[in-house]
C-alpha cells in the first residue's frame, strides 16, 4: 500500500500551468508584466522565474527585472525608456533653412563653420542644411 503525502498532493493541484511560450514580444510588454507582478507584491526572483518560462532566453536578466522593479516602486510608472545621453536631436526648421540660404546667397564662400557661429547653430545642423537641402 502506497503512502501519499498530503503536501505533495497539495503542490500538484495548486500548481498554475502555462501557456505556451510568447513568439512575439516587446521590452516594454516585459516591463509591463514586471509592473504588474510587483505590484501585486511579487518579488523580482519570483518574477523573473515566471517570466523566463514564457520569454525563454530573450527573457530580461535578473539584474533588469531588479532594476524594473526598483523603478516601478519608486513611482515611475512609464515602461519606456527614457532618452540617454548622446546625441541631441538635429531640428532643421524652415526658417534656418531660410537663413542658411540667405547667408550663402550673401556669400558663395562662407564656411560651414561661420554659417554655424552667425546663425547661432550646430555645425551639424548648418552642414546638414548646406548639404541636402540645395
Amino acid at each position: 500500500m502506497a503512502v501519499r503525502c498530503r503536501n505533495a498532493t497539495r503542490r500538484r493541484s495548486s500548481s498554475v500551468k502555462m501557456a505556451a511560450p510568447l513568439a512575439t514580444y516587446t521590452k516594454e510588454e516585459q516591463r509591463s508584466v514586471i509592473r504588474f507582478l510587483s505590484s501585486e507584491g511579487a518579488k523580482p526572483i519570483e518574477i523573473h522565474r515566471r517570466m523566463k518560462v514564457q520569454y525563454g532566453d530573450a527573457c530580461l536578466s535578473l539584474q533588469q527585472v531588479y532594476g524594473w522593479t526598483r523603478k516601478f516602486m519608486n513611482g515611475i510608472g512609464s515602461v519606456t525608456d527614457s532618452p540617454g545621453p548622446g546625441q541631441a536631436h538635429r531640428v532643421v526648421t524652415p526658417e534656418a533653412i531660410a537663413a542658411v540660404e540667405a547667408t550663402v546667397k550673401e556669400n558663395r564662400r562662407v564656411t560651414v563653420n561661420e554659417i554655424a557661429a552667425h546663425l547661432d547653430m550646430s555645425h551639424g545642423s548648418a552642414h546638414h542644411i548646406v548639404r541636402d537641402k540645395k
